[in-house]
């Protein structure tokens, strides 16, 4: 079962009190309602990719913008949003690649200000009522690939929903699943956790 923290953004959660009705009836809303709500999260997390193979680690979120896929012991990989860009680390070759935020799937998460119904729509969720799927995809950038976030709907989260996990879809059908468990919400995170170490030889300075 998911662990909550206690509130620490009570002015924030008031303010969105009277919007709770209009979050009852329109799904978006209410996703947008619990991402406004959520400050940081942390949380453990399986990713499995296309050929069923498994990764666990632990994840840390900070809005606005901020991530960190730490994973576990003995794999050599990094992936930290520090606001601006997102770095995967590739520690066992030394490779370091970036890309803006705003072209990854993990957008709708760091920037839950963004109006859903833009790029977002739910879906069925086979007629289990406690679950709530919403997929996201910018119609302008394709190659963007397609999100499908996956929440349950628990009355003591904030805005009465968790993130239980995403799906991945990008432009050449690879398909990866993140799986979240223990979430926790609202506890203090150092922006500290978003700073890494650079794998790549530095040039000594120009005398």
């Amino acid at each position: 079962m998911p662990r909550f923290a206690s509130f620490a953004f009570l002015p924030l959660a008031a303010a969105m009190a009277p919007a709770a009705s209009h979050a009852a009836e329109n799904p978006l809303a209410q996703v947008a309602q619990h991402l406004l709500s959520v400050g940081t999260m942390t949380a453990d997390f399986i990713q499995t990719d296309r050929m069923g193979g498994t990764l666990s680690g632990k994840l840390t979120l900070k809005r606005p913008g901020k991530i960190r896929f730490q994973y576990e012991p003995g794999v050599p990989r990094l992936i930290v949003g520090d606001g601006r860009a997102l770095t995967m680390i590739d520690y066992k070759v030394g490779q370091v690649s970036r890309w803006p935020i705003g072209n990854s799937p993990l957008d709708v998460l760091l920037h839950p200000q963004k109006d859903m119904s833009r790029f977002a729509r739910v879906l069925p969720s086979g007629g289990d009522d406690r679950r709530l799927l919403v997929q996201a995809r910018d119609p302008k950038h394709p190659e963007y690939g397609t999100t499908t976030l996956s929440f349950s709907r628990v009355a003591s989260a904030p805005g009465g929903l968790v993130l239980q996990g995403w799906t991945v879809l990008d432009a050449q059908n690879n398909r990866t699943t993140i799986t979240l468990s223990n979430q926790r919400f609202n506890a203090p995170v150092s922006d500290e956790t978003f700073r890494w170490k650079d794998p790549r030889p530095q040039r000594p300075p120009n005398r």
